[in-house]
């Protein structure tokens, strides 16, 4: 329970003003459909975490306890630095086509979105932290869906009323907490 709670609150907050939370925004005023881009979202950060989830318990099983240990810690300490940098949606990202329909552009584009995107890479991490592949991936996946979500059903107006600067921030200081307990073992992280 706790990768899954963890993995949720960190994939939540890093998700905060994210490019795929501006996807999100693009798809709701494009399509106007909420329910087939809700799970176009949905399929495409399982397919994409389940994906992130297996190299991360991959990694585990592959190095030592201390080189695990190390790396978590400096892939954390990363984390919370990128957290800092603001993110945009690249145009070359954008829809361009719906001849998938508003499903199959929502799930290919957030496909693509999140390649190498902060919270593949923290999935990654979070797999090869807790030996909890399947709470890892549902605990990212509904990190995700709790960021993307009101950006459908809400629109514009929820990005302009939260404190994006302030988000990035408290996930940067998690990110970083969970970077040194890990380079200090500190034993299991919350």
């Amino acid at each position: 329970m706790e990768a899954f709670l963890i993995s949720t609150g960190l994939v939540a907050l890093a998700e905060m003003g994210d490019k795929t939370q501006l996807l999100s925004l693009l798809l709701a005023a494009r399509y106007r459909r909420p329910i087939p881009i809700l799970l176009g979202i949905f399929a495409a950060t399982l397919a994409n975490h389940a994906g992130a989830g297996a190299l991360g318990a991959w990694i585990t099983s592959a190095v030592g306890a201390e080189v695990m240990r190390g790396v978590l810690g400096l892939s954390f300490l990363a984390m919370a630095v990128w957290m800092l940098i603001p993110d945009r949606l690249d145009e070359t990202q954008g829809v361009q086509s719906a001849r998938f329909g508003v499903f199959g552009t929502t799930a290919l584009a957030f496909f693509l979105a999140e390649m190498g995107d902060k919270t593949q890479v923290a999935t990654v991490a979070l797999a090869a932290q807790y030996a909890a592949f399947t709470a890892v991936v549902l605990g990212t996946t509904l990190g995700m869906m709790i960021a993307n979500a009101p950006a459908v059903l809400l629109g514009e107006r929820l990005t302009r009323r939260l404190p994006i600067g302030q988000i990035h921030r408290l996930a940067a200081a998690l990110f970083l907490l969970l970077g040194l307990l890990a380079l200090f073992d500190v034993g299991q992280v919350f």
